[in-house]
């Protein structure tokens, strides 16, 4: 079975070609996750000085989301970039917005913890769940074996 919706224009297999262990998936996401981070903030000094700081924090945003999808696809997940995966990949970063929101307030509001580290505890309790998201998208999904079969 193939996808003809790849990036390059060609058809892809929708199966890895090997397939990793998941602790080697999770290891290099967390790393790619840092990388990506430090990329974005890069950017964004880089384009504050040229125009507004939320252009700048959109622009950043968009093209280190952008470096994050190739680097998740061929190191984390090894499988072909697709514009359908390319499409949905925002979704890990809408993921991860919504568990470090509910992370912090809990922390905050509901455990009376300091405010300052809660965003760092909210996102390491954000990796897991955006590992998730990020594997539905990018592997395809398996073929369910009947009992008996």
């Amino acid at each position: 079975m193939s996808e003809l919706n790849s990036l390059a224009g060609t058809p892809t297999a929708t199966h890895p070609a090997r397939p990793r262990p998941i602790t080697g998936q999770v290891l290099t996401f967390a790393v790619i996750g840092v990388i990506n981070t430090g990329t974005y903030y890069g950017l964004y000094l880089l384009f504050l000085p040229h125009m507004p700081y939320l252009a700048a924090h959109v622009v950043a945003t968009a093209l280190s989301m952008t470096g994050s999808f190739f680097l998740n696809t061929y190191f984390t997940y090894r499988t072909r970039p697709t514009w359908r995966k390319f499409l949905l990949f925002p979704l890990t970063n809408a993921t991860s917005f919504v568990v470090t929101t509910a992370g912090v307030y809990v922390i905050v509001d509901v455990l009376h913890a300091g405010n300052r580290l809660a965003p760092l505890i909210a996102s390491m309790a954000a990796i897991p769940v955006t590992f998730v998201v990020a594997r539905m998208i990018m592997l395809p999904k398996q073929p369910k074996v009947k009992d008996g079969e």
